[in-house]
């Protein structure tokens, strides 16, 4: 099965249209932070002939299987082996001084998800790895094995949202006295058991919120997220936008506090009239979230967690737009 056959791009259409004024523009230049099996991607290109794409992702696999599925637009493709904070670096590298557009699609990938020995999904057994890039240092396995029950209960709290934290974290250093943890079903049957049976009826997989919370951590995602969005409203133009696509709540305020700043005045609230150069440089293009259509999530049951924000700039820092 290849890349287009595995993927279902989430909210593509959406997606399209709240890039498609800043894409349809002479020489523009859209990042896809988180290229994963390239669907957005492949999007971008077929509608906008003359778009530049320059695709980012931490997994050697999957810029190898998005390198297959976009051959056709070899020429207008530039694909980097690098995580979305590293932004400006890549940018620099490329001589590209501002971007016209620019997507995140946050969260583990289909391809992670299918790929059992990757070990992000609970429902099936597998190694403790987590890691979206196979040649990072740190497995779940480590951290379950070397993290004292403070530290694993702060991030299963932080990280998971996990009312259970302690609980849990008592619990798996107790368990791996005996044996470190390993594979994945070992884990997801602790989980289930240390949740009160009362708790389980509700939610979804007792072991869900768990996961969630050792990927994050892996990955450092959510540090990654903080210093990546700043730097990417930096690099783009003038009238550039900025889609973000989260998969939990923890995403999606960390892009709404990135995104706030923007839209309000850098001067006093008690100044009568405010200075030029001192207005909003961004303009928020959707209300809130936008959550996808319950004829998608039919579809694509992955989708059903997707929060949409966006943005645009509408003036430089320091000048009139």
């Amino acid at each position: 099965m290849d890349a287009a056959e595995r993927h279902v791009p989430v909210m593509l259409e959406r997606v399209v249209a709240l890039l498609a004024p800043a894409l349809a523009r002479p020489g523009a230049v859209v990042v896809d932070a988180t290229l994963g099996l390239g669907g957005h991607s492949e999007a971008f290109l077929r509608q906008f002939p003359e778009v530049r794409l320059i695709g980012l992702d931490r997994d050697p696999a999957a810029l190898r299987l998005a390198g297959d599925r976009l051959a056709q637009y070899a020429e207008r493709i530039t694909l980097v082996h690098a995580v979305y904070d590293e932004l400006p670096r890549v940018l620099e590298d490329l001589d590209v001084p501002a971007i016209d557009g620019i997507l995140f699609d946050l969260g583990v990938s289909s391809m992670q998800l299918d790929e059992a020995d990757r070990g992000f999904a609970y429902a099936q057994d597998a190694p403790l790895d987590m890691r979206m890039d196979s040649t990072g240092p740190t497995t779940a396995a480590d951290i379950l094995n070397t993290y004292s029950s403070a530290e694993l209960a702060r991030i299963l709290f932080q990280y998971g949202e996990e009312k259970f934290a302690r609980r849990i974290a008592d619990r798996i250093v107790r368990e791996r006295e005996t044996e470190p943890f390993t594979n994945s079903a070992r884990l997801s049957e602790l989980v289930r058991n240390a949740i009160p049976q009362a708790a389980r009826r509700t939610g979804g997989h007792p072991a869900k919120r768990t996961f969630q919370a050792l990927r994050i951590e892996v990955n450092g995602e959510l540090d990654v997220l903080r210093r990546a969005l700043p730097a990417a409203l930096d690099a783009l133009a003038l009238h550039g936008r900025i889609v973000v696509m989260s998969y939990h709540s923890l995403e999606d305020r960390i892009t709404k506090q990135s995104l706030a700043p923007g839209t309000k005045s850098d001067v006093p609230d008690d100044l009568p009239v405010i200075p030029a150069g001192h207005e909003p440089y961004l303009k928020l293009l959707t209300r809130g979230a936008e959550r996808p259509t319950e004829e998608e999530v039919a579809v694509n049951p992955r989708a059903a967690s997707a929060r949409v924000r966006a943005a645009e700039r509408i003036r430089e820092r320091g000048l009139v737009a």
